[in-house]
């Protein structure tokens, strides 16, 4: 096939386009970043570039989205009237099937887990409500004769994976404990950026009426977020621990502080981290038979072990531009002492 893939320097597009190139597809990467695999160099609202990077495509993978970091109007601009001008695109160029690669961001903080496709959208800030509203337009598409298939993964990580990760890594490998918030007890599903390449690809070459749908992805296999840290702390070798901190209070501090613009720690994050969050996979295993290999640990002590091969590699702190590239830690940084 020939595939358009969308924020083809990202974590997750810069993987498809080696899995895609490797399984002999040619694969066109359309990303502001000409890095390996993108062969169109722009941004993905610009209607002409899409039209050349979509004319004869097969399918296109859209994976271009603005992280939680970005400005508000730049997250509505570039998630919204991306997936627009995406759409929009790939109609002209008449492809066979977009897979739209979306979040379970959408449906904001539920109290249903596990959560079901269902489940009405409910976002609590600019970049769910940007999520969703990309979504919409998604399947709006699909209303016609383009089949869509609608992807939500959790959050995703592997080596590649830098972000907030990037923190709990160095703080580790620096032989200091880790907060948390509360007890720490709460059931944080994730999912491995290999998982999730797998079932794009298993979506890929299922029929249209699978793949015309909107499937969960996610580990099957997690416990809870102490535990999750817990482990990469004992990798690192030094005995230590993850500690609790007063739920409330800390809250209470960390909100000022992002706030304040004094911390990267965004607020969705921050009170996802204080309940249960987990998805239904269910239907992806019924309909697509997509059973994931990896859990949570292994996706973050994969990720880990990777880190440690490449913190020494210089890399400039952008804010979390991307996903790839280690945030700036604000006043978290000076807190370190204390742990």
């Amino acid at each position: 096939m020939v595939i358009a893939i969308t924020g083809a320097a990202g974590m997750l597009g810069s993987r498809l386009v080696d899995r895609l190139g490797a399984d002999g597809h040619h694969v066109r990467g359309v990303d502001l970043r000409p890095e390996n695999g993108v062969t169109h160099v722009g941004d993905v609202r610009d209607a002409r570039l899409l039209d050349r990077a979509f004319a004869g495509a097969t399918v296109v993978i859209h994976c271009a989205a603005a992280l939680p970091s970005y400005p508000a109007d730049q997250i509505r601009s570039v998630t919204v009237e991306g997936t627009r001008a995406v759409f929009a695109a790939a109609e002209r160029a008449a492809v066979a099937r977009v897979v739209h690669v979306s979040s379970t961001a959408v449906y904001g903080l539920p109290t249903r887990v596990p959560t079901p496709e269902e489940h009405p959208h409910a976002p609590v800030d600019t970049y769910s409500a940007a999520k969703a509203a990309a979504e919409e337009i998604a399947v709006r598409h699909r209303a016609g004769s383009l089949p869509v298939a609608v992807l939500r993964p959790k959050t995703f990580l592997g080596p590649g994976r830098m972000g907030l990760f990037s923190m709990l890594f160095e703080w580790a490998e620096e032989g200091r404990n880790f907060p948390v918030l509360g007890r720490g007890d709460v059931r944080i599903q994730m999912f491995a950026v290999d998982d999730l390449v797998d079932a794009v690809v298993t979506v890929l070459h299922a029929p249209d009426e699978v793949a015309n749908d909107t499937y969960n992805l996610a580990a099957e296999r997690f416990g809870t977020l102490r535990e999750d840290f817990q482990a990469v702390l004992d990798a690192a070798g030094h005995g230590r621990r993850v500690v609790s901190l007063p739920a409330r209070p800390a809250l209470a501090a960390l909100s000022l502080l992002e706030r304040s613009r004094l911390s990267p720690v965004y607020g969705r994050l921050l009170h996802k981290l204080m309940a249960d969050s987990y998805v239904s996979i269910d239907k992806a295993r019924q309909r697509l038979g997509f059973q994931p290999k990896l859990s949570n640990q292994d996706a973050i002590l994969r990720t880990f072990e990777w880190w440690r091969t490449e913190r020494h590699r210089e890399r400039p702190a952008r804010d979390g531009r991307t996903s790839r590239d280690p945030w700036r830690q604000g006043a978290l940084a000076a807190a370190k002492i204390f742990f």
